[in-house]
């Protein structure tokens, strides 16, 4: 994942300018919501202060926001995508669910189960990105298999190598099979695993193994839990920089009280929208490099509804007990995920758009 630098909020303001809009029907009217009581979610537009950052690299590849093109590579046009799911560390069992329930969601297409605006309406933007052939990335998701590395198989420090390792040691020791057309690899590491670049420059990454390292090449996905590391930078804006306290606006409230969580399910909404557009690292991304790609999800990194941008995440609900949300899940699940670049509108785009 690519964290952002104050150059992001300029061109946020000029995407906002050409009038964005979802990818899917919206309304401004205030959408149905299922919640534990009757009265309807209320619209704000908070105004928070950016993330620090230690490192002045803010995005992991070009800050070219503009020329996004397709390289003639694949997307993940299966039906359905595999997750392989790797648990590395010790996870509580809500936190799982939490996680899964959000996956799952992509696939929810019944208004009944998951009411607009929704994770599979989210996903519909995703689902716009074509290979070659025409063939569009799957609407369909499925947690397909789960694998919990809970002795630290390669310890509480990882490397951007050893987490290819953690891979290779569940495909060998075959809780995982090798998936290499229709499966993706998701490694989430526990809040007291530390990982190369975490919370200095990244809070998440895809990437594809090494054939040297686990024999395959397979699409894969990073994401670690912020919660005692460094919420303020990868649960933004579930928590927000130290010099904050006590002036300016509050942190916002997590939509499922878990701001570690919470905070991962953006992240991984965003590294699952850029594996599935750019697999192989040869598919949809600015720039001339592949090894430094600016991708769909970092072209809108920090905004999260209309009238986003200069310090606004847009607007976005907060339900009767003042949790932040913009789509809904499965179970009466809410989340908060940042909006995708639309190669049709030509701008960032989320299904709680309110033009």
């Amino acid at each position: 994942m690519s964290l952002p630098n104050f150059f992001f909020f300029f061109f946020v303001s000029i995407f906002l300018s050409h009038g964005v809009s979802s990818s899917s029907s919206s309304s401004s009217s205030v959408p149905s919501v299922q919640t534990l009581n009757t009265q309807p979610p209320k619209f704000f537009n908070p105004k928070l202060p950016p993330r620090t950052l230690s490192s002045s690299k803010k995005f992991e590849g070009s800050s070219d926001l503009v020329n996004l093109r397709y390289h003639m590579g694949p997307v993940l046009s299966s039906k359905p995508i595999n997750v392989y799911l790797i648990w590395y560390g010790k996870w509580a069992q809500p936190q799982k669910l939490l996680i899964k329930d959000f996956l799952l969601s992509i696939s929810t297409t019944d208004l009944r189960a998951a009411p607009s605006p929704s994770v599979a309406e989210w996903w519909r933007t995703v689902s716009l990105y074509t290979d070659q052939t025409g063939a569009n990335v799957s609407r369909s998701l499925v947690v397909a298999r789960e694998f919990a590395d809970q002795k630290y198989s390669h310890g509480t420090h990882l490397t951007r190598l050893t987490v290819q390792q953690v891979i290779a040691n569940a495909v060998r020791s075959a809780p995982f099979p090798v998936d290499h057309k229709h499966g993706i690899y998701l490694i989430l590491t526990s809040q007291d695993v530390t990982v190369q670049d975490f919370c200095r420059a990244v809070c998440g990454f895809h990437y594809f193994t090494f054939p040297s390292l686990v024999g395959y090449t397979l699409p894969y996905a990073w994401v670690g839990n912020s919660g005692k590391q460094c919420p303020e930078v990868c649960a933004y804006p579930f928590a927000l920089p130290g010099y904050m306290a006590g002036g300016g606006p509050g942190a916002l409230s997590p939509p499922n009280k878990d701001v570690g969580v919470d905070g991962m399910i953006s992240v991984i909404a965003h590294e699952l929208a850029e594996l599935a557009s750019n697999p192989l690292v040869n598919a949809w991304y600015a720039g001339e490099d592949p090894t430094a790609p600016t991708e769909i999800g970092d072209l809108c990194e920090g905004l999260y509804g209309t009238g986003g941008g200069g310090g606004y995440i847009g607007q976005v609900m907060r339900d009767r007990e003042g949790r932040t949300f913009n789509v809904n899940g499965r179970k009466g699940r809410k989340f908060l995920v940042q909006w995708i670049w639309s190669p049709v509108l030509k701008a960032c785009a989320g299904p709680n758009a309110m033009n």
